[in-house]
């Protein structure tokens, strides 16, 4: 039975309940006509799939998965294949789970470094992020698995994100929180997409539909399902007609009933019903048809594949007079808790529960001539910032008696979780402390990283080392043990900028905003492109890494010096392996025009290529360039334009390290200056700063810039966060009785960490969202009489309750 036949048998309830999951974790099923059920389940750098709950609870154990590197640690591989793989894996362990659709992989740009979910994310460069999006998406696909390309869009902080207002300007929305998002669509077409909390300029994402239709559709040309983030739906029959197919989790028969009414009554029309139907009965049979019963995959090849993508996504910041890598005779001391207790992922929805976990003291003891060779001093305390001088006393001593001394530092779990952005860029002080100490007894000393996100460094000119290993999962212990001893050449290479301090980054002012609207007031100035523009010094580029051989960049060429706008172009350059190891570089394009008067990055990334080189071998690396390459968003046409004039075209190590440039000329008349292109919102100026234009977003988006709003006198609604009751008498009544019922339905019990971020998320949790999460539990009438006797009317409250 075809599509088309199905849904022409379908009743109006049931094409309206297709359009809710079953429950936290399925879509509904029709069994009198043999529709089945899918499950989804949360990623993205592991599958996880929870264990059946016999009370309801949310937030339960999962099975055993593959933990693989973060996404903030993958990024840094710059290697399209590796994520294809690792694609491949996951769909793998979908396969034998029954899953049909993975929750990822999560694509929003990293605007500021303290976004408490930065680790699920790739980078702050749209490019980068949408290949390395794009590989992985294929990866998974192509074993019969869908995926859920997330958040859409512009969800960049945890901090009320329920309820926050994103106003971005149109070029910075499609210049870089969009593109990423775009590419992957085009190239790749995942199943699903998943929408995010927050508002974007004024409507939420769920009923967005210049973003769900007009852009994601119409534009882009998307074929598959949108689906809400975990009860990210205000208005149901609004967000059906604005894009949105598949509401989750299940359980809210009252958006059920919206849908119907809203067709009955004419004010949805049923097509646009029978449309969202139409992807999700694809989607469903989608994931029936590539179902594979009795599969299993291979543990241990996917723990190696781990090991490996965690090696190549380590990035080696720091090597002065060659201390890496450790000789296997030589005498060390490890110091700190990260080394015998790993900190391998961030936590909230994707938290893994790994087949197994390497501990990197003891694969580092296994490369060790002589294990006597190798101590151990903890140094500092995990869970506190205390400083323990006894602890700190251990560690001196040893370091005294070693050659070298191997410090993993790092921040604790409570540091990066969903639901709770960081507070600075600093590591605990008594880490910091740590190395003030040991630089007096050793002059020696290697730092690895364990963090999710970039930290300040103020130690960072006393030690010889230094290894980023980022978030690298449960096989990054024995992959730290590899880069130290040269048993691997580290390859990676930063996705993001690590700012000297975080008053440095260009959303500081301006992170997380609130209570009401967040402004993007830096426009396109993300990372680098702010970095360069403003010409501020940093402490390590986008794009850097060292390896423990050399490269030499030679001989750039361009296939033309004059092109005209729709012309491709072609540049190739050669790279020799200077050194005496095999090893892999990644050659990065940039290009950038020549008269930087205009509203223009200094140079974005276009392009980039991994290598690997044996010592003495050269390579050949072409770039094809397309307009895409040139292109700015013209706000006031709604198109993509290139802007006629010269650009150098760069070829270089990082974004700061350029070996080679060329200069082109794009023909053409410049008929809009880009100087114009600040209509929508008036960008942050690097060299002064501005206020919003809200005359010009009133013209762009057809309604005024909503104001940041305060919490204390407004009144309270169904779309207000949990924690604003508390400014109000009954509210703070309200709010206790929501906190208790909330707790009952999500506490671990012996999991501190699980509790701190539930109780954050049920602080700035709108009503409206609680009723979507509460699977029926908590009714929109309830929420609706709790939201009357907390604006102090009773009354009106308790005749809700009894309609």
């Amino acid at each position: 039975m075809d599509i088309q036949t199905i849904i022409s048998r379908l009743t109006l309830e049931e094409k309206a309940g297709l359009c809710s999951g079953l429950d936290n974790w399925h879509t509904k099923p029709v069994e009198r006509l043999q529709i089945p059920s899918i499950m989804v389940a949360d990623g993205p750098h592991g599958l996880r799939k929870e264990k059946q709950s016999s009370d309801g609870q949310n937030f339960v154990p999962s099975y055993p998965a593959t933990c693989f590197p973060t996404a903030s640690a993958l990024a840094c591989s710059w290697n399209r294949d590796l994520l294809y793989e690792i694609g491949e894996a996951l769909a793998e362990e979908c396969l034998q789970e029954g899953v049909s659709v993975i929750l990822g992989p999560g694509v929003n740009i990293k605007r500021s470094p303290l976004c408490g979910r930065n680790f699920e994310y790739f980078s702050e460069d749209p490019y980068l992020c949408g290949e390395v999006t794009t590989s992985y998406i294929r990866g998974v696909q192509s074993k019969g698995v869908g995926t859920s390309l997330k958040h859409f869009a512009v969800n960049n902080q945890e901090y009320r994100r329920m309820s926050i207002n994103a106003v971005v300007d149109e070029r910075a929305l499609r210049e870089i929180y969009l593109s990423a998002f775009e590419r992957a669509v085009k190239e790749a077409q995942p199943w699903t997409i998943m929408c995010a909390y927050n508002r974007l300029n004024g409507d939420y994402c769920s009923e967005n539909k210049h973003l769900l239709t007009e852009i994601l559709r119409d534009e882009w040309g998307y074929t598959g399902s949108v689906m809400s983030d975990w009860g990210a739906v205000n208005e149901r029959a609004q967000a059906l007609f604005s894009g949105l197919d598949l509401e989750m989790p299940g359980g809210n028969r009252d958006n059920d009933q919206k849908i119907i009414r809203a067709v009955q009554n004419g004010k949805l029309d049923e097509e646009v019903l029978n449309k969202s139907v139409a992807r999700l009965l694809k989607l469903i049979f989608s994931g029936i048809q590539n179902k594979k019963e009795d599969f299993h995959y291979d543990a241990d090849k996917h723990h190696a594949l781990a090991r490996k993508a965690s090696a190549e996504s380590i990035v080696l910041l720091k090597n002065k007079d060659s201390i890496l890598p450790i000789k296997p005779d030589q005498k060390i001391t490890v110091i700190g808790d990260f080394a015998k207790i790993p900190r391998y992922q961030g936590y909230g929805s994707s938290v893994i529960n790994p087949t197994r976990l390497d501990c990197a003291l003891d694969e580092m003891l296994k490369y060790s001539s002589r294990t006597e060779n190798i101590t151990y001093a903890q140094g500092y305390l995990r869970a506190t910032p205390q400083i323990r001088e006894d602890l700190v006393q251990k560690a001196c001593d040893a370091a005294r008696q070693a050659q070298v001394g191997i410090v993993f530092f790092g921040l604790p779990e409570v540091y990066e979780t969903e639901g709770i952005d960081r507070e600075d860029m600093r590591l605990p002080e008594n880490q910091n402390q740590l190395m003030r100490a040991l630089k007096e007894v050793n002059p020696n000393i290697v730092v690895v990283l364990s963090n999710g996100s970039p930290v300040e460094m103020p130690w960072v000119d006393d030690v010889k080392g230094l290894v980023e290993a980022y978030l690298s999962g449960q096989a990054g212990g024995g992959a730290v043990a590899d880069v130290l001893f040269g048993v691997a050449n580290p390859s990676g290479k930063l996705a993001e900028t690590f700012p000297l301090k975080l008053e440095d980054n260009p959303s500081y002012h301006n992170f997380p905003g609130g209570p009401n609207t967040v402004e993007y007031r830096e426009s396109i100035y993300v990372g680098y492109r702010y970095y360069d523009k403003a010409a501020r010094e940093v402490l390590f580029p986008f794009g850097y890494g060292l390896s423990y051989t050399s490269f030499a960049y030679e001989g750039l060429k361009i296939s033309k010096e004059k092109i005209k706008p729709g012309e491709k172009l072609d540049v190739s350059c050669t790279i020799r392996n200077t050194g005496v190891r095999e090893g892999k570089e990644i050659v990065q394009l940039y290009i950038g025009r020549s008269d930087q008067s205009g509203f223009y990055p200094v140079r974005e990334l276009k392009g980039f290529k991994k290598l690997s080189l044996k010592p003495g071998e050269s390579k050949k690396v072409i770039f094809h360039l397309d307009e895409r390459s040139f292109v700015y968003y013209d706000v006031q046409k709604g198109v993509w334009k290139v802007a006629p004039g010269t650009y150098h075209i760069y070829i270089g190590a990082s974004s700061r390290d350029l070996k080679l440039s060329q200069v082109i000329t794009i023909d053409g008349e410049e008929d809009d200056k880009v100087t114009k292109q600040r209509t929508g919102l008036s960008a942050y100026e690097v060299l002064g700063g501005n206020k919003f234009n809200r005359e010009a977003f009133q013209t762009i988006y057809g309604k005024p810039l909503p104001e940041k709003g305060s919490a204390k006198h407004a009144k309270l609604t169904l779309n207000t966060p949990l924690l604003d009751f508390r400014k109000k008498l009954f509210g703070k009544i309200v709010f206790a009785i929501l906190k208790r019922e909330v707790k009952k339905q999500t506490t671990l019990g012996d999991n501190a960490m699980h509790d701190q971020m539930v109780e954050k998320i049920m602080l700035e949790i709108p009503l409206q969202n609680l009723t979507n999460l509460s699977g029926g539990y908590f009714t929109e009438r309830t929420a609706r009489a709790l939201v009357h006797i907390a604006n102090g009317e009773i009354l009106s409250g308790l005749k809700e309750l009894k309609s």
